[in-house]
This record gives C-alpha cells, structure tokens and sequence, in this order.
C-alpha cells in the first residue's frame, strides 16, 4: 500500500517474500521497478484495491494510509485483500514534538485544500487509541501498537527536497500550484535541520499499530 519507490519492498524480497505493490505516482513506481525488477507493481488507489478477497499473508502501509481521503475505506480495503488473521502493519506519524518531518511539512499547509469551515480538528493518529479505533471501525482487529524512531539523512538540498516532494498529495499540490512555490517554502522550512556538511537530518518519530484481518 503506498509502495513509494520500492525500498520495503526490496527489504522483503531479500528476505524471500513474493512482492507486491501499489501507488499513485507513476514516477515512484518506476523507481521502485529498477530497485525490486521481481516485484509485481500497479498503479492505483488504496481505497479501491486492484487485488481479489483473501490474496496476501500481509499488507503494509508505511507512510501511506494518512495520505487517503478516507482512512478507513483504506484499511478496509487492506483486510478486505488480507488472508483472514494476517497481520496489516499501519504505520503514521508519531507525537508531534518528536518529528521533525511533520514541522517541515506545515510548509506545505497554504497549497491544500482547506477543510470545511467549522470542521473539527481531528486527534493526532498518534494518540493512545485513536488508531486503534480507526482500525476496528475498518474491520480489523488491533493487536500490537508501538513506536519507533530514526533520522532522515539526506546529503544535500536538493535530494531532500524530491524525497519530501514525493508523496502523492504533494505532486498534486506541486501540479496545481507550481514546484517553485513549494521548493521555496521548503527551503525555509528546512533551515532549521541543516547539518554542518551542508545536509539535512530529521529526527522523525512513527507510530505502528499491527492489526489482523
């Protein structure tokens, strides 16, 4: 789910698994053709899966089920293709003040969409229970939750920027306003993070939830 360009899916092929991805962007599906060539990659949305009922020991969203406009049509459709009983690994953001990635990101917010007016301000996925409920409203059973946390290291400006850039909703955004706007705001907001090579290092904390179908 929300392969991106492969790098999951080149560590589970090393380990034996058959592979399987799906991803908006074209671009980093390419990618992540060169990295894992025995992978069997499709272009697609996760919230209307291309795969039949009961298909896979184990579905995976690593930075990828927060992006759908509807969370849980995601992870319903991620059990719906989930062997019953097999694990599907959920992994978002974690608390706030502990990553990096999501301060750099608020760089990004006058280029969305704003939500509608009055709307509520929905809780951090990160919170004690939030997930888990998003989960068994999906249908899935919760079974472990914990967090983990590792640094982004990216060796210049510019590489920084293409990986944050990535993601679908950003090459949207990027589309509809422009990449210079966003390169722009990027730069600022990358200022802070910058190491003495002339890098950039993100501490950045996720939040997992394993759940069963």
């Amino acid at each position: 789910m929300g392969c991106g360009s492969g790098v999951f899916l080149g560590v589970a092929a090393e380990h034996g698994a058959e592979v399987h991805g799906i991803d908006a962007s074209e671009q980093l599906l390419e990618i992540a053709r060169q990295r894992v060539p025995e992978a069997e990659l499709r272009q697609g949305d996760m919230q209307s899966l291309p795969y039949a009922d009961d298909s896979f020991d184990m579905v995976a969203g690593f930075n990828a089920f927060f992006f759908a406009d509807d969370i849980v049509a995601a992870l319903r459709e991620a059990g719906r293709v989930a062997k019953p009983g097999a694990p599907v690994v959920i992994q978002v953001w974690g608390r706030a003040d502990r990553c990096d990635v999501q301060q750099v990101l608020k760089a990004f917010a006058p280029y969305r969409p704003a939500p509608p007016p009055g709307a509520p301000q929905p809780p951090p996925l990160s919170h004690p229970g939030v997930l888990e409920g998003i989960a068994t409203e999906a249908g899935l059973g919760p079974h472990e939750a914990f967090d983990v946390t590792w640094a982004y290291e990216f060796p210049d400006e510019d590489t920084a920027i293409r990986a944050l850039l990535s993601p679908g909703p950003l090459i949207a955004a990027a589309e509809a306003n422009g990449e210079e706007p966003l390169r722009a705001a990027l730069v600022d907001a990358l200022a802070p993070y910058r190491t003495p090579n002339g890098g950039y290092q993100l501490e950045t904390e996720w939040h997992f939830l394993i759940a069963r179908a």
